[in-house]
């Protein structure tokens, strides 16, 4: 198996030029999702109704991080919006230029080196909030992107609320997580997608209470959540 960063890429690629194709989510005890490509493509009518609800929030200059094949860029700028597709996979930004991006721009999101003030909003959807990791990692990143942002910028922030399950695999993980002094939702995984995958990474899922701890650590406070009352939510994180 080919061990690269940019299997999120061939699976969009595939979607985009020859149909169907499907991401495999790995988790380090076993526990296997799949993903359809078919939703890095995704029209706005087709979105969750959260992020449809956030762009409500959106203004001035903007950075869609983990872009991927440009679902919510391309949205943004056919709106008028002057807005940069960022992301680690060369081929999902390939993909977003063929779907008609103008800017994008290769990199990982832990190693954010834009200047002051370069944007007014941050997306981070597709549950792309959990990039940042691990806690010190998250805190290290959200300072960057403190710096990056103007004054009042928002980050438009998506993730699970991993306490809200039932199920007992779920459960179980939270229950070794804390065996090992991590955060129950701190998700030691990789994505698999024909003979690729990615290397092993940490993919962090936070309550609304772990996320305002979080984002007040790094200079912003909460101004607000869409989807207050669903496991999946978007907070809303503004520079103070």
């Amino acid at each position: 198996m080919k061990t690269t960063w940019d299997v999120h890429g061939h699976t969009m690629w595939d979607a985009w030029k020859n149909g169907e194709s499907f991401d495999l989510v790995e988790r380090d005890d076993g526990f296997i999702i799949s993903i359809p490509g078919s939703s890095y493509l995704a029209k706005f009518e087709d979105w969750p109704d959260i992020e449809r609800r956030a762009m409500d929030f959106v203004r001035g200059r903007v950075i869609d991080l983990g872009c991927g094949a440009g679902r919510v860029a391309l949205y943004l700028q056919q709106k008028g919006f002057d807005v940069l597709g960022f992301d680690i996979s060369p081929l999902a930004l390939r993909v977003c230029r063929e779907r008609g991006l103008r800017v994008t721009r290769k990199g990982s999101i832990h190693d954010l080196s834009f200047p002051r003030n370069s944007f007014d909003t941050a997306i981070m959807f597709g549950n792309n909030f959990s990039l940042l990791g691990t806690p010190a990692k998250a805190t290290k990143t959200l300072r960057r992107m403190h710096r990056m942002l103007s004054d009042g910028g928002l980050i438009l922030a998506e993730t699970l609320d991993p306490y809200d399950t039932k199920e007992p695999s779920h459960l179980a993980y939270h229950r070794l997580n804390r065996r090992k002094g991590r955060l129950p939702g701190q998700v030691r995984m990789r994505v698999r997608y024909k003979e690729f995958s990615t290397p092993w990474f940490y993919w962090l899922l936070l309550s609304r209470e772990e996320m305002r701890e979080l984002a007040r650590s790094a200079g912003f406070e909460i101004a607000g959540y869409v989807g207050p009352s669903d496991p999946r939510y978007i907070g809303i994180l503004r520079k103070v």
